[in-house]
């Protein structure tokens, strides 16, 4: 799972990018938007933009916005600054690889074979969307009962 942190990363950075081009955004219309804790959010902008992600202006016109074009930008790479990895275990990460403590040798686990393979696919997505990019919604747990999906 994601962590609350980086999921309002992301859902900040989607807010700036829709925003893209018009001039600082204040923190509190960022927050009260995206449902974000201010002082929360204000931690989470300020890792952003020692990253280059994201820029800011300070004073009563001040406000954040992206630092580079939303299309210069994937989902991957915002869990990535994060993170740290896409990877579910150590040991299945490009960039920030450990051996797992407590487990069988690297080349004898499974779990890790399995789990390299859907780092591989969670990367190729994630990778593959930016923030310029709209995304479909998809339908809420309640809407797809009704509907007869899966949830």
């Amino acid at each position: 799972m994601l962590s609350q942190k980086t999921r309002y990363a992301i859902r900040a950075m989607q807010h700036l990018a829709d925003r893209h081009g018009k001039g600082p955004i204040p923190l509190a219309e960022i927050a009260d938007a995206q449902n974000i804790p201010a002082k929360f959010l204000t931690v989470i902008l300020s890792e952003l933009a020692r990253f280059g992600i994201v820029a800011s202006q300070r004073g009563k016109d001040g406000g954040y916005w992206l630092g580079v074009s939303p299309i210069d930008i994937t989902y991957g790479d915002l869990i990535r600054v994060m993170r740290g990895s896409l990877a579910l275990v150590p040991c299945a990460s490009r960039f920030a690889h450990e051996t797992c403590k407590n487990c069988v040798e690297e080349k004898d686990c499974r779990t890790r074979a399995l789990m390299l393979q859907v780092r591989d696919a969670t990367a190729e997505l994630l990778d593959g969307v930016r923030l310029s990019d709209q995304i479909e919604l998809a339908p809420v747990a309640e809407d797809a009962e009704a509907q007869g999906l899966p949830g």
